[in-house]
């Protein structure tokens, strides 16, 4: 259904600036209620409009962060102009080469993976708790219960189960005692959603200004493992595990100072953590969005969890879920 209130104040927006005149296209979106559009200006120059509407999605972190990221030499895309009240941007485009696109067209897979790697160790030698911009939040405690009730708020409705009062409230002491290791971890930036859908190859810019950056709104200031755990385990496609170990080591090698048993202690909670959220994501995008198109990566999700619960950090843990979530009910 169109909002043509909506349509009036975007039209205003652009008309603001002269770009009204210009045709447009609709570049695919995600899961989110944004929405966006290649400005084709005259020769062959493109910008991209983002349309968030403000009762779902506020602007304003994605305005702070790129331009911190830009200060800082990484390729977010330049902001030309905003309207945060109505929720309108207009931005540098960063083309249309995603990691998504080109993996798909079978480019170098290491490359890729290598490239988004320098990224994160590029940002996590620079920005620490003594430099960490306020506007950037931390990875809470709060937040991370919050994200991890998804599991028992939408992915339980989805396979028609209901969990009692007495296992919901064990699974969340399970998670508080688990974070309060994992906030022991080195914290850096985090993207939070550091995958393939949301990096581009810039291939002429040098170094790690090569990899662009989208869809960063939501980060915060978190265990390093998150972004990296996140590009590897993607919940969309499989990773060839021989790079998978050679990114790894290649992050490991980039800070000797980490201890490797550590290292894989976060890893296994920060993937239990997300790949749980991400569940329960899925399936409220289904129940509440109708957005049926996720759900085939569920078995996926299963997948990467059934590995990291073979830590010993998370023992409790699997044992809640082998108890309230049994193999045979899950989808």
């Amino acid at each position: 259904m169109i909002d043509f209130e909506r349509e009036k104040k975007k039209e205003d927006f652009l008309k603001k600036y002269n770009y009204d005149k210009f045709d447009k296209k609709l570049i695919a979106g995600d899961a989110s209620f944004r929405k966006y559009q290649r400005i084709l200006l005259d020769d062959n120059k493109t910008l991209v409009l983002m349309d968030a509407p403000p009762k779902f999605e506020k602007i304003n972190p994605f305005i702070s962060i790129a331009e911190y990221l830009l200060s800082l030499g990484f390729s977010a895309p330049k902001i030309f102009h905003y309207d945060i009240i109505n929720g309108f941007m207009i931005l540098e485009d960063l083309g249309n080469d995603t990691y998504t696109k080109l993996l798909e067209k079978n480019y170098n897979e290491e490359k890729l993976y290598s490239l988004a790697t320098n990224v994160l160790i590029e940002v996590h030698k620079s920005v620490t708790k003594r430099n960490i911009p306020e506007f950037i939040p931390p990875f809470t405690h709060k937040r991370i219960i919050n994200e991890v009730s998804l599991l028992h708020e939408w992915y339980f409705p989805l396979i028609q189960r209901k969990p009692t009062y007495a296992s919901v409230h064990e699974y969340i002491n399970i998670w508080n005692n688990l974070i309060k290791i994992s906030i022991k971890f080195r914290s850096s930036l985090i993207f939070f959603d550091y995958h393939i859908d949301n990096l581009l190859l810039l291939i002429d810019r040098p170094g790690h200004k090569a990899c662009g950056l989208l869809d960063f709104q939501d980060a915060t200031f978190g265990p390093v493992t998150y972004d990296l755990m996140s590009l590897l385990e993607d919940a969309r496609r499989n990773v060839n595990p021989e790079i998978v170990n050679k990114i790894k080591f290649k992050y490991l090698d980039s800070f000797p100072e980490i201890k490797k048993d550590d290292f894989e202690t976060s890893w296994a909670i920060m993937s239990a953590q997300r790949h749980l959220r991400v569940l329960g994501t899925f399936a409220r995008l289904k129940i509440r969005d109708n957005k049926n198109e996720y759900v085939r990566h569920i078995p996926r999700l299963w997948g990467y969890l059934d590995v990291s619960l073979k830590h010993p950090v998370l023992k409790e843990l699997k044992t809640w879920l082998d108890k309230n979530l049994k193999p045979e009910i899950r989808i």
